[in-house]
């Protein structure tokens, strides 16, 4: 709110400024005029003072129709939105009370005339010398024996954002040449004095690595740039540096081996002689091991035999148990077989006898029933003679056909007419004795 009143005050006096002036002109005009102009002038701008007068009752509308027109021109020629792209940061600085602000991605109003806003890349950025990556370059580095030596060197560095709206005043517009270049070259250039061309090549790359790491570390940390990383790339020496390295490394090498081989036929020689006494020593435990352990296996078998001897002679006597066990489970078994056989032979000569005495009671029982029988028929017949007939015609009667016959007055046989027998005499039965029954067996 601060700053649109600022805004539209400087713009009303500014204005209003405006209208002041163009009066005085317009007065100082008129009035050249009607010098030059005589009587004729004075009748012919006699009507300015009302003129001016409307000018002055009309004010306030020419006042608002002038800070329209102007702001809508000044929209027109100077937008008041920029665009932050994505990966920077805007700083936007008030002209009228100095105070700044951080904007990030997105638009941004920026008023002429009242803002000044500048846009930082916030991305990783990198220095890499081209001039100084050969030893023949234009400006290669130098070695402590003071050899040209070209170095890839890539320096990756970005901007601090939380030191930006501090230090933004007095960035300049292009960082990386008007403050990273310069910090970097200067130490970079003075480290390298301090060591040989072989640690530069070889020994202490990474020990010069961090060297210039750490002395440029605070220096840009002082202008708000963050260092990322410090890499040495390939290393290109002098020719001549590198024909003579090239030999000593030959001869070295040559050294070296020759080195290698004596030390490797020593080794060999002191290794045959280790073998030879360990294969010594090898022999020497092995024939102790030996005999030790036949005086062991001589020992075991003999403690063995102590434990040997008792249970052979448990295992004799356990078999001897086990034959008189066995010869009196047989025994057992013998006189339980025999004991079952005559208990069954006692058992089926009491049976026969008491199926004999059972047969016997039949037959007598049998014999008795058929003597009452015969003699209850004998008695029947006697006193019932024509049972005879009526037996002899129901056993006949399927077989011979019906005759009708008076019966004889005599009360006999229906079929003694017919047949011409004469009258038997009568008989007389005899008493039925009852039959005995055998006697039993």
């Amino acid at each position: 709110m601060s700053e649109r009143k600022s805004v539209a005050e400087v713009l009303q006096s500014t204005v209003v400024a405006t209208i002041e002036a163009t009066q005085k002109v317009l007065t100082t005009l008129i009035e050249a005029l009607q010098r030059l102009l005589g009587s004729m002038g004075e009748a012919v701008f006699s009507r300015v003072p009302s003129l001016l007068q409307s000018i002055n009752r009309m004010r306030g509308r020419l006042l608002a129709l002038g800070v329209t027109t102007v702001a809508a021109y000044a929209l027109y020629t100077h937008p008041p939105f920029l665009t932050v792209e994505r990966g920077e940061m805007a700083i936007r600085t008030n002209q009228l009370t100095g105070n700044s602000a951080e904007f990030g991605e997105g638009p941004l109003l920026e008023i002429p005339g009242l803002h000044s806003v500048r846009v930082y890349s916030m991305r990783d950025q990198l220095f890499r010398p081209t001039e100084s990556r050969s030893a023949s370059g234009n400006a290669p580095f130098q070695s402590m024996e003071g050899l040209a030596v070209g170095v890839d060197l890539s320096v990756r560095y970005a901007l601090d954002p939380t030191k930006l709206a501090q230090v933004s005043k007095r960035l300049p517009d292009n960082v990386g040449t008007e403050i990273v270049q310069p910090v970097i070259e200067g130490i970079v250039y003075r480290t390298f004095t301090r060591y040989s061309v072989k640690e530069i090549f070889s020994t202490k790359r990474m020990e010069i690595q961090q060297s210039i790491a750490d002395e440029l570390k605070p220096k840009l940390a002082a202008d708000g740039i963050v260092l990322k990383s410090v890499m040495i790339g390939q290393v290109d020496l002098p020719a001549d540096y590198k024909a003579g390295l090239e030999k000593m490394l030959a001869a070295e090498m040559e050294s070296d081996k020759m080195r290698y081989t004596l030390d490797l036929r020593s080794k060999q020689v002191k290794q045959n002689e280790l073998e030879a006494e360990a294969e010594k020593v090898k022999r020497e435990k092995a024939a102790e091991a030996a005999g030790q352990e036949q005086i062991i296996a001589a020992r075991a078998q003999a403690e063995a035999m102590k434990h040997v001897l008792p249970f052979k002679q448990k295992q004799i006597e356990q078999r001897q148990l086990e034959a008189e066990a066995e010869k009196i489970s047989r025994i057992k078994t013998a006189e339980a077989s025999a004991e079952a056989r005559r208990i069954e032979a006692a058992g089926e000569a009491d049976s026969r006898h008491k199926l004999a005495d059972a047969e016997v009671y039949r037959m007598e029982k049998v014999g008795k029933v058929a003597s009452e029988q015969l003699a209850r028929d004998g008695a029947l017949i006697a006193k019932n003679p024509l049972l005879i007939q009526k037996t002899l015609a129901d056993k006949l009667s399927d077989k011979i056909s019906v005759i009708i016959a008076p019966p004889p007055a005599d009360g006999g046989f229906i079929g003694s007419a017919l047949l011409g027998a004469s009258k038997p005499a009568p008989v007389t039965p005899a008493p039925t004795q009852p039959e005995e029954a055998p006697p039993a067996e």
